[in-house]
């Protein structure tokens, strides 16, 4: 899932929130996005949560990436908090949205 934040954060422009099957999963997810990151000129970015890998955070500027395990995202619902409209604007139209879903998400 991707998460529009333009406007409503200054901390990034997008979150994106996914999901591994397993602990090990998520760490190999976490490590490729690293490496693709840095070769694709972002820097080095800054990742938490390794190596439990229950909940890997990935910090690439304007991109803020959380790699969950199914059970742990279910648990912490973070799209959900990310997602909700900023106070006082008007609602958006359902078209409107950037949520991308992907098979892993």
């Amino acid at each position: 899932m991707v998460i529009d934040l333009r406007g409503k954060s200054p901390i990034a422009d997008y979150v994106v929130v996914a999901s591994g099957r397993s602990q090990r999963h998520v760490a190999a997810i976490a490590d490729h996005l690293a490496r693709a990151l840095k070769d694709a000129g972002h820097g080095k970015v800054h990742m938490e949560g390794m190596p439990q890998a229950d909940w890997v955070l990935i910090d690439a500027g304007d991109v803020i990436i959380h790699l969950f395990r199914p059970e742990v995202r279910a648990f912490y619902r973070i799209e959900q908090i990310w997602s909700l409209e900023t106070p006082g604007a008007p609602p958006r139209p359902a078209d409107a949205g950037s949520h991308v879903e992907s098979a892993d998400s």
